[in-house]
């Protein structure tokens, strides 16, 4: 074989093993894997993300709170502090207690025990201070003769009634007092004439059987 033949053989070969290599470029082989295309996105555009943030819970925590003073658990809160005992009462001191009668106008008669003021002192002191009117009906004022003046209820604590009789022992007239909350005391102007006025608490007197028709008969006995 000449030199000729065989450059243009070799030349030959290499020509196709070029056309070999050119076409292998321009298509896939099968088999080959597509690239995964990416969307494109524009560079410019900034993507905002969100802060993550951690929700608070709006369940309100469990409290134990104090029990409300009308909880039935509760115990019961007694009072241990003694209670306090009331004033004893306030008799009439220093009078004798004497018997009387009283007719009433209907002719019924009744008994009735009186504390007896028959002087100028006990007069005057009278029913003040005192609260309870104790194994007495009443207060009798005698006086010596006929007499007009008035009365006060100074330092008198009871409500009182009075009545006024003559020294025959008939009912004149009668009337309520009130206890003094003033200064100087209101007076009350007797009945004319009197010589005995009977002080008993306030209301007794239908009682007693005093009022207008009766009678007053004050002993000097000791009550039975």
């Amino acid at each position: 074989m000449s030199v000729r033949m065989r450059t243009a053989i070799v030349t030959t070969l290499l020509l196709a093993c070029l056309a070999a290599c050119s076409s292998g470029d321009d298509g896939g082989a099968v088999g080959d894997v597509a690239p995964v295309a990416t969307p494109a996105t524009d560079s410019t555009t900034t993507t905002s993300i969100a802060p993550t943030t951690t929700a608070r819970s709006t369940t309100t925590p469990n409290v134990t709170s104090a029990p409300s003073a009308t909880d039935d658990s509760l115990p019961s809160v007694v009072s241990s502090a003694p209670e306090l005992d009331a004033d004893p009462p306030v008799t009439p001191s220093g009078y004798e207690l004497v018997a009387a009668t009283v007719t009433a106008a209907d002719g019924e008669v009744c008994d009735v025990c009186l504390w007896l003021a028959d002087t100028a002192d006990t007069r005057r002191q009278g029913l003040m201070g005192v609260t309870d009117l104790g194994d007495g009906d009443g207060m009798a004022f005698v006086y010596p003769a006929p007499h007009t003046g008035t009365f006060w209820m100074k330092n008198t604590l009871l409500p009182l009634s009075i009545a006024f009789f003559d020294d025959q022992g008939t009912f004149l007239d009668a009337f309520d007092m009130e206890p003094c909350t003033a200064d100087p005391c209101p007076v009350y102007p007797t009945a004319a004439d009197f010589s005995i006025a009977i002080e008993t608490t306030q209301g007794d007197f239908g009682e007693l059987g005093v009022g207008p028709g009766s009678r007053l008969e004050l002993t000097d006995l000791s009550c039975p």
